[in-house]
């Protein structure tokens, strides 16, 4: 059941950004700008840049407007997205960007990867998944993190019982899952705020990996 969901979602990614190449549909999801709750969080956290040997990557990238601004805080990044028109989306959209965007499959990602980066980047991504692939998901986002690093997490938020999806807003449990995958929470907060997407309520969650790990 998993891997046909997980081939189900996959063909659907690339339909969507495919139709929207064509003009023949919109992205629900593209707010075609940074998530200002990822431009908030940089604002406070103010993380440290390449400059210091650190590296970011934006996971489930989309169109690139997320990755685009973190490289533009001067980080070293990878966005990825398993669907290739997502990808190529994002290299017409910004050609100036120093964000290097690859097509990679978050369940399947590169083994050289995995503990390689400083800053994890996961905004709508796990909630976009069926509730079969979320804890492999989630997993997967963990290993990314280097010892020491951190991990961002963004998605809208949800009580029980769950609405219809996808997407399906993450409860506080299933958000825990970062945790239970290793993670130690810095912050992790419940906002409101309009405007970016169907929901309002969204988790802001920070946690970090132990530097010896």
């Amino acid at each position: 059941m998993a891997n046909d969901d997980h081939r189900e979602a996959s063909a659907g990614f690339e339909s969507i950004y495919a139709e929207a190449a064509r003009g023949a549909r919109g992205i629900p999801w593209d707010l075609h700008a940074p998530n200002p709750l990822l431009i908030g969080w940089f604002d406070r956290a103010a993380p440290q840049p390449h400059s210091d040997g650190r590296r970011a990557i934006v996971v489930g990238a989309g169109t690139g407007d997320d990755a685009a601004f973190v490289a533009r805080q001067g980080h070293a990044t990878t966005a990825f997205d398993i669907a290739p028109s997502a990808v190529e989306a994002a290299r017409e959209r910004h050609p100036d960007s120093t964000a290097e965007f690859v097509v990679a499959d978050l369940l399947t990602l590169p083994g050289e990867w995995r503990g390689g980066f400083d800053l994890v980047i996961e905004i709508r991504t796990v909630q976009s998944l069926p509730l079969s692939l979320r804890e492999d998901a989630i997993r997967e986002v963990v290993r990314l993190v280097a010892p020491g690093g951190t991990v961002v997490v963004i998605a809208a938020a949800a009580d029980s019982p769950r609405i219809e999806g996808p997407p399906w807003p993450l409860t506080r449990a299933e958000l825990d899952g970062f945790e239970r995958a290793g993670l130690a929470p810095v912050a992790v907060d419940c906002v409101f705020r309009d405007g970016i997407g169907p929901f309002a309520s969204h988790w802001l969650a920070e946690y970090t990996r132990a530097a010896s790990d």
